[in-house]
């Protein structure tokens, strides 16, 4: 069967593993059609297929209902629309810890008997899906006896008990009503964010500076597979005649240790490696509150290896290749930290935890020189913003919303991005080199956008502080105070208001990251030195290329400021009024149109 005569049908296509799968389908020409719960879930799976690139038609969508006698009765879909569906893929359920059993059952048991049910009433179908796991796969084909059922979700937890059991009744009853099934038993899936469970929350720890110890020893395997292999791999079962009634443990074998993989993304994020390893055993002893752990997870630090052979042969057999092991590992990491591990991932606000960059085209790390960089805003935008001090990249989102084809990046050593203070003229060298015509640049980020400003056609300053009242900081202090700073009390001191609060959450966790008070400490301090805020004036004053200067009316320009701008026939000031040292957090629409009109942008 060619691939435009298939017609798939996914349940969970909302969740991590579905919506590859469904890009996966989408882009080999199948017809795909997606079971949903809500019209925000769908709503969202379609912004996720875009966000990928997908240009093809959007999934046809269902609404489920796993409570109803068919899942998906109830007039959603018009009379005959599922007969022609040639395969069905079971993505659904809750990966959840903490659950009643009541609660998981329902999730990942019911409603795999549910499709069973339903996959048995179509005429066309080739071949049922399901979707298990790694630590649960290949239980026997048989309903759990109500002991058998107390002992497991006992001894497991809710969450892995009831995937267990799933798999069985899965089995047990597609047999029975003779619906072809082949089962898929994966481990933690990686590949991009929206999953933060398990493994991501290790990595989130890190990442914070909050990882006291490496958990296990040498042996300690907690496998990972890459999200698009997964799907590649699960849209070639059902027309492989020889997967009938098989199921496929599909992981990378080449998954470092535990601690060695830590350790590996530890480096990468360029934040101490743990010295202490604690074993296993030990970490099934200590309660929750010292590990951070849920016990539930516990059952997955194993030294077990998995039966991998028949998913490498069906794998060769149609030419699947998985990615390389550790460069998967770390692109992952790169978009767990650069969504701050689900903080970033809603899709209204402009502050950490409310969508920070969501309508700016996307958050990533880049590395222009060679170093590790964060940039939120559209890749390769002409125009590039730098943020001041003590904030971040995120406290611009809004006014980079606004504007529309525009980036801002995190000054190296600063917010999330790597390196460090000695690096950052050649980093803005190599930044502004692929075609940069606008640069704007905050506070110390005006410094660091003057020095590498003669690539672009228009240089904005923004509250140059070399061109403002100085301000004394010890740097000791200072990072003591950043270091401990709540985002109520540094609103206070940069606005007047806590209510900026919520915009400045993302700064201060970066802030509480290892080493970023002490770096932030120093460039503060470095600001107030005489002697560079001469040269940059010096360097202002040999500038020929268009410059626009904005600065709050209660942060005004000192005398030598203005009398320096008005020596330049080029430039022009803009005053926000009421607003201060920090007017993307206060007037961000103001700043956002006196940007767009000094730049020639209606």
């Amino acid at each position: 069967m060619s691939m435009g005569e298939r017609h798939a049908l996914v349940f969970g296509a909302a969740g991590y593993v579905g919506r590859a799968l469904v890009l996966e389908l989408g882009r080999a020409g199948a017809r795909v059609s997606v079971a949903w719960r809500s019209p925000e879930s769908y709503a969202r799976l379609v912004r996720w297929l875009a966000g990928q690139g997908y240009d093809g038609p959007a999934p046809a969508g269902v609404r489920v209902d796993f409570a109803a006698p068919s899942p998906l009765e109830g007039g959603e879909w018009e009379d005959g629309g599922w007969e022609d569906v040639t395969e069905v893929y079971n993505c659904a359920g809750a990966y959840r810890f903490g659950m009643t059993e009541e609660e998981a059952r329902r999730a990942n048991v019911d409603s795999a008997r549910a499709i069973v049910a339903f996959a048995a009433r179509l005429p066309r179908l080739r071949r049922l899906v399901h979707v298990s796991g790694y630590r649960v796969g290949g239980q026997d084909p048989a309903a759990w006896s109500e002991e058998r059922r107390r002992a497991a979700y006992r001894e497991l937890g809710a969450y892995e008990a009831s995937k267990a059991e799933a798999d069985a009744v899965l089995q047990a009853e597609a047999d029975e009503l003779g619906v072809p099934w082949s089962i898929v038993n994966p481990s933690s899936v990686i590949g991009g964010p929206g999953q933060y469970l398990g493994l991501a929350a290790s990595l989130r720890e890190l990442w914070r500076g909050g990882m006291a110890a490496l958990p296990g020893s040498g042996r300690t395997f907690v496998p990972v597979v890459e999200a698009g292999y997964l799907a590649r791999f699960m849209a070639v079962l059902p027309e492989d005649p020889g997967t009938v009634r098989q199921a496929y443990w599909v992981l990378d074998d080449r998954t470092p240790a535990l601690p060695d993989l830590l350790t590996l993304v530890a480096r990468h994020y360029q934040v101490p490696v743990p010295r202490l390893r604690v074993p296993v055993p030990l970490i099934r002893r200590l309660p929750a509150r010292v590990t951070r752990t849920d016990p539930e997870t516990l059952t997955f630090l194993s030294e077990e290896r998995y039966p991998t052979g028949p998913a490498a042969a069906l794998a060769a057999r149609h030419g699947l290749t998985p990615p390389g092991t550790v460069a998967a590992i770390l692109s992952w990491a790169d978009q767990l930290a650069a969504h701050r591990f689900g903080e970033a991932d809603t899709e209204t606000g402009a502050g950490a935890g409310t969508g920070a960059g969501a309508g700016t085209g996307g958050r990533r790390f880049t590395a222009p020189g060679g170093v590790r960089t964060f940039e939120l805003g559209p890749a390769g935008a002409p125009a590039v913003v730098l943020p001041g001090l003590p904030v971040n990249a995120d406290t611009w989102a809004a006014v980079a919303a606004s504007l529309g084809d525009v980036r801002v990046a995190d000054l190296p050593g600063l917010g999330m991005s790597g390196g460090g203070r000695a690096g950052w003229g050649s980093w803005a060298a190599a930044l502004v080199a692929g075609g940069v015509r606008h640069l704007v640049g905050h506070s110390i980020g005006a410094a660091v956008a003057l020095e590498a400003a003669a690539g672009a056609g228009l240089l904005t300053l923004v509250s140059p502080f070399f061109l403002q009242a100085r301000t004394a900081s010890w740097a000791p202090a200072t990072r003591l105070y950043l270091g401990r700073v709540t985002a109520e009390a540094l609103a206070r001191r940069l606005t007047g208001d806590a209510g900026h609060a919520g915009a400045l959450q993302s700064s201060v966790a970066d802030l509480r990251r290892p080493g970023v008070a002490a770096r932030t400490a120093r460039a503060l301090a470095e600001a107030g030195s005489p002697r560079w805020r001469a040269a940059l004036r010096e360097r202002l004053r040999r500038h020929e290329g268009r410059l626009h200067v904005v600065v709050g009316e209660h942060d005004p320009l000192t005398p030598e400021g203005r009398e320096l701008l008005a020596a330049l026939p080029r430039a022009r000031v803009t005053v926000i009024a009421g607003a201060g040292h920090h007017p993307q957090l206060t007037h961000p629409e103001e700043v956002a149109r006196a940007i767009r009109d000094a730049a020639g942008k209606s």
